[in-house]
């Protein structure tokens, strides 16, 4: 099929008056910022920008997570009330219960082993003669999309008859020591744990950066006055650089925690799910859109709500602390 202008035409029309109504409203809210009573400037202000954004969070975020928990205590189609079916759907399919397992594995290894590879490296590189260089290299995985981090990484992957050349880095490293190609993503639950090596890697340059400014911030008063008592390297990790910086590692832990949670793009990429490697937010996908069942979605959806919900108040309780402590 090819490309009509003037088949395309009512929508392109549609597009422009859309970008010119937003301009529009954006020009006119400017306009009543700067021309209203100077004695309520800030109330202005509040209700032109905030308001603004509570409707965008009404439409886009309450209303969807109040229709999506009703459609939980639904059937497929949405018509009729199975109440927590659903759920107790949820916690007795094997292949649910798998899915669920996979996530654990997941919110365990990956924001784990992802902070401790960030914090450990910018320990390493901290004041030294190529830091620059050594954390734009750690960092540059930050630029790639997780599709395209699982693109690259199906490559290190790939396999290929014993007899032919191998393509996949990890399965020329096999062969080079004597052993055979292997399924890598294929075999479970190994493949699981090689997903979670893709999210690790991507984000293990978010870890490092942030905790390097925090490793920064210690007074360098302490350190010197450290080393000149003699600590060695771990005792000077361990009762001074971790202490100061542990605020900081909560934060970096939780917000890879929830990116955890949230996870769809490597596994929808890498396996599509199959192999027993599907987590909550790709089988959410699956059963609602693949599927049709709208209540079994909905409920995978809500469960992924719930557990996402103590980690933010953890990160809002760190943030209070971190501010009174100013």
């Amino acid at each position: 099929m090819g490309f009509s202008l003037l088949e395309e035409l009512p929508k392109i029309l549609w597009l422009v008056i859309g970008v010119a109504g937003f301009a529009a409203v954006i020009g006119l809210l400017l306009l009543l910022v700067d021309r209203g009573p100077k004695t309520r400037r800030d109330w202005w202000q509040a209700v032109c920008f905030l308001g603004p954004a509570l409707l965008l969070l009404l439409l886009g975020l309450v209303y969807p997570a109040i229709r999506t928990t009703a459609l939980s205590f639904f059937d497929r189609s949405g018509d009729s009330l199975v109440g927590l079916d659903n759920y107790v759907w949820m916690f007795t399919q094997p292949e649910i219960l798998t899915v669920l397992r996979n996530t654990l594995l997941w919110v365990l290894f990956a924001p784990l082993l992802a902070t401790a590879t960030g914090l450990l490296y910018a320990i390493l590189v901290d004041r030294s003669r190529f830091e620059s260089v050594a954390k734009s290299l750690m960092f540059m995985p930050m630029a790639i999309s997780f599709v395209g981090a699982s693109i690259i990484w199906r490559f290190v992957y790939a396999v290929r008859p014993a007899e032919s050349d191998q393509i996949g880095l990890l399965n020329q490293i096999v062969v080079w020591f004597g052993g055979e190609p292997q399924q890598w993503l294929l075999n479970q639950p190994l493949n699981t744990l090689l997903l979670i090596v893709v999210l690790i890697w991507v984000q293990a340059g978010f870890a490092m950066v942030v905790l390097s400014a925090a490793i920064k911030a210690i007074p360098a008063e302490i350190i010197e006055a450290a080393r000149l008592d003699g600590t060695t390297p771990w005792q000077l990790f361990r009762h001074i650089t971790l202490p100061s910086v542990w605020p900081t590692v909560t934060v970096v832990l939780i917000t890879i925690s929830v990116q955890t949670l949230k996870v769809f793009d490597i596994v929808r990429t890498m396996t599509g799910g199959q192999f027993d490697t599907s987590v909550i937010a790709n089988e959410m996908y699956n059963q609602a859109f693949r599927y049709g069942e709208l209540g079994q979605g909905s409920a995978l959806a809500v469960f992924l709500f719930v557990l996402v919900i103590p980690l933010v108040l953890v990160q809002m309780r760190t943030n209070r602390r971190a501010r009174e402590q100013r």
